[in-house]
């Protein structure tokens, strides 16, 4: 093998590596810092759905503590809501999309944080 071809296979064994650890889990403390970047304005530091940016909103946040509330919804929806906002879902249009801030893995790991918080399985 020449320099070159030697290189080139050292190359994309080194980029599957990244790719092996780049799908990785995401941990439920890197997903607790995504919400307080992203969700904690609206939904509050305790999660209740009372952050500093709802003052005036005619739709208050959800407030993720509530147990009953959140057991009744689907893991999915709860994905598909982080990912493309509050109209992918028939709620509030001020509801961002984060699907583009943030990986599926970081997606998946908040919707399991999310059953954290609100000492709910589904």
């Amino acid at each position: 093998m020449n320099c070159t071809g030697l290189f080139a296979a050292t190359l994309l064994i080194g980029l599957g590596y990244s790719a092996v650890a780049m799908a990785e889990p995401v941990s439920m403390d890197r997903a607790e810092k995504l919400y307080d970047t992203y969700c904690a304005q609206c939904h509050g530091m305790s999660r209740n759905g009372k952050g500093i940016n709802t003052v005036g909103l005619s739709v208050q946040p959800r407030d993720h503590t509530d147990t009953k509330a959140m057991s009744d919804l689907p893991d999915d929806q709860i994905r598909l809501v982080i990912e493309e906002g509050g109209l992918a879902v028939n709620k509030s249009i001020l509801m961002p999309a984060w699907g583009e801030a943030m990986s599926a893995e970081e997606i998946t790991a908040m919707v399991s944080y999310l059953r954290k918080v609100c000492k709910c399985g589904n």
